[in-house]
C-alpha cells in the first residue's frame, strides 16, 4: 500500500492553510505527517485540512485582535506624549518667571558699540548717543632676538623667564604667553633667517595710556639676547562723547561703572569716564560723524520671551490635534488589523471638543479687558472679507497674531499675566486628566495590555489543542485506512478461494 506525504504552513490572517490540495504539517513540530488514502479512495488530506481550518480560524481571529490592540496602544502612547507636551507648554504660560521684569538694552549699531546689562539690579533708563573717535590700545615694544649658546634669563616688568641654551624666539614667546603672571603678550613677527635675528613684539596685556615707563626688559646674556629695535608705541585711551558732551576717556574699550560722568579734567591717562549705571559698553570701532544710540528700556516683562512661549504652545497644540485627528479619520481595514484602531474614538473626540472650547472660553473671575486667549491673539484664524474659512481653521488649528499679543502686553501686561495664570491651570488640568500618568489614556493602555496578555495565553492554548487534534485526526484516518486495507485483503482472499472451488 502506498502512502502520501502532506504538509501546510500557518497564516496570521487566513485559514486557507487547510484548503483542499495543501500538504499537511504537524502544528506542533512542523514535520510532515503520513496519511494514507488509497484504501478508502477518500482525499483524507482535504478532509483533515477542512476540519482544522475552522479551528485555526479562531486562532487567526484572536491574533488579529491582539495585533489591533497592540497597534492601538502604540497610537495612544504617541498621542499621550503629544498631549503631555501641550500641557507642559500651557503650564509654562502661567509660570510667574515668564513675566519677570527685565530691561531691554539696545544699540543701533552693535558692531561698533555693544551694550549689555552688568547685573540684575536694573540700569538707568534713557537714551544715549555715543560717538567714538579713538579706541584704547596697548603699549608695544619691539626687540630683536638672538639665540644664546648658554642658558639665559629674561626679565620683563620684574617677571623672570628662564631659557635653555639654544632656545629660540618661539621658546621665549611660548614661555611668556603661557605665564598668567606676565604683564605682556609676545609675538614673533619675523623668524631668524641666516644672519638676520628674529623679531619679537611685546604688548601690554592692559590697554590705555601707561603710567611712566612701560615694558621694562633686561636679560643676563652678554651680549644681550634681546636688543631694543627702537619701535616703541605708547598705549592710548579710548576717546568718546556722550550726548554731545566730552570727550571722555577710558583705558579700556569696555566701559562699565556705577556713576554718570566722572571728576577731574578729561585728558588721556587721567580724565573722566562716562558710565551708564547697570550697563557695560563695548567700544568696537570708530563711529565717525554718526553716533550710535544706546537705549535702556523701562523694566517690563520680556515681550519676546512671552511670544516665544505662546508660539511654542500653539505649535505643539496644532501638532497634537493633527495626530489625534489623523487616527480618528483612519477607517478600519479588513485585511490589516493595525489600521483604524482609533477610528471615531469617542473619548478622543470629546477631548478635542473640550480643548477647542477652552481655547476661546472666557476665564472667570477677571475684571479687565483681557479675559481669554482670543484677547492676546490666539485663535483658529478668521476669514478675511467674504473668504471661506481655511481648512486648518475648520480643523481647529491655532494661529498667533503677534501684533495683537504685543499690543496686549504693552497696554496691560498685568492683565495678560492674570489671564494666562488662570487659563493655564484649567487647560493643563483638562489635558493632564487625559494624558498624565494615571489619566484616561494610561488606564486604557493598561487595560489593553492586560487583554493582550490574556489573548496571548488563549492563542497558545488553542494552538496546542489544534496540534493535538490534528495528530488525532491523522491517526484516526490512518487506522481507518489500515482497517479498510485489511478488509479488502480478506475480501480478495475469500474471492480467490471461492473461485478455486470445483464447479459442480
Amino acid at each position: 500500500m502506498s502512502t502520501q506525504s502532506v504538509g501546510s504552513s500557518t497564516s496570521a490572517t487566513s485559514s486557507s492553510q487547510y484548503s483542499t490540495g495543501d500538504q499537511l504539517t504537524s502544528l506542533g513540530t512542523g514535520s510532515p505527517l503520513q496519511v494514507t488514502g488509497l484504501a478508502s479512495g477518500l482525499d483524507t488530506n482535504a478532509i483533515v485540512n477542512a476540519l482544522m481550518a475552522a479551528q485555526q480560524q479562531q486562532v487567526t481571529n484572536l491574533t488579529n485582535q491582539q495585533t489591533g490592540l497592540t497597534s492601538m496602544n502604540t497610537q495612544l502612547t504617541t498621542i499621550q506624549a503629544a498631549l503631555t507636551k501641550v500641557a507642559s507648554d500651557a503650564q509654562a504660560l502661567g509660570n510667574p518667571s515668564l513675566f519677570a521684569l527685565t530691561q531691554t538694552i539696545n544699540s543701533t549699531n552693535s558692531t561698533l558699540i555693544g551694550a549689555t546689562a552688568t547685573s540684575n539690579n536694573g540700569a538707568v533708563v534713557g537714551g544715549y548717543n555715543i560717538g567714538v573717535t579713538a579706541l584704547a590700545s596697548a603699549s608695544q615694544k619691539t626687540y630683536t632676538f638672538t639665540s644664546q649658546s648658554s642658558p639665559d634669563t629674561v626679565t620683563i616688568d620684574n617677571q623672570q623667564f628662564s631659557l635653555a641654551a639654544g632656545a629660540s624666539a618661539d621658546d621665549l614667546v611660548n614661555a611668556i604667553n603661557s605665564n598668567s603672571n606676565a604683564t605682556v603678550w609676545a609675538t614673533v613677527t619675523q623668524e631668524a633667517s641666516g644672519n638676520n635675528p628674529a623679531t619679537i613684539v611685546f604688548s601690554d596685556r592692559q590697554t590705555g595710556v601707561p603710567a611712566g615707563n612701560y615694558i621694562q626688559v633686561s636679560d643676563t646674556a652678554s651680549p644681550s639676547a634681546l636688543v631694543d629695535a627702537g619701535h616703541d608705541v605708547a598705549g592710548t585711551d579710548a576717546e568718546y562723547t556722550v550726548n554731545g558732551s566730552g570727550p571722555y576717556y577710558s583705558s579700556s574699550n569696555t566701559i562699565s561703572g556705577a556713576s554718570l560722568g566722572g571728576t577731574g579734567q578729561p585728558t588721556q591717562g587721567q580724565g573722566a569716564t562716562f558710565t551708564i549705571p547697570g550697563v557695560s559698553l563695548s567700544l568696537n570701532g570708530v563711529t565717525g560723524s554718526t553716533p550710535v544710540t544706546v537705549t535702556v528700556g523701562s523694566p517690563a516683562p520680556s515681550t519676546q520671551n512671552i511670544q516665544t512661549a505662546v508660539q511654542q504652545f500653539v505649535t505643539d497644540y496644532n501638532s497634537a490635534i493633527t495626530t489625534i485627528q489623523t487616527q480618528l479619520a483612519q477607517p478600519p481595514s479588513s485585511s490589516d488589523p493595525t489600521q483604524g484602531t482609533l477610528f471615531g474614538d469617542s473619548d478622543l473626540q470629546q477631548l478635542l471638543s473640550t480643548m477647542r472650547n477652552q481655547m476661546d472660553a472666557t476665564v472667570g473671575g477677571l475684571t479687565g479687558s483681557v479675559s481669554s486667549m482670543l484677547d492676546i491673539g490666539v485663535s483658529t484664524g478668521a476669514a478675511s472679507g467674504s473668504a471661506a474659512p481655511s481648512q486648518s481653521s475648520i480643523s481647529g488649528d491655532l494661529t498667533l497674531d503677534t501684533t495683537a499679543l504685543t499690543q496686549a502686553l504693552t497696554n496691560n501686561a498685568t492683565q495678560v499675566h492674570q489671564m494666562l495664570q488662570s487659563w493655564s491651570i484649567s487647560f493643563s488640568n483638562l489635558v493632564n486628566n487625559e494624558a498624565a500618568p494615571g489619566g484616561t489614556i494610561s488606564t486604557r493602555i493598561s487595560g489593553d495590555d492586560t487583554q493582550i496578555n490574556y489573548l496571548g495565553t488563549q492563542i497558545s492554548n488553542m494552538q496546542a489543542n489544534n496540534t493535538a487534534m490534528q495528530s488525532q485526526l491523522v491517526e484516526q484516518f490512518a487506522q481507518m485506512e489500515a482497517a479498510l486495507s485489511s478488509s479488502q485483503s480478506t475480501s480478495s482472499w475469500l474471492t480467490s478461494q471461492i473461485s478455486a472451488l470445483p464447479t459442480p
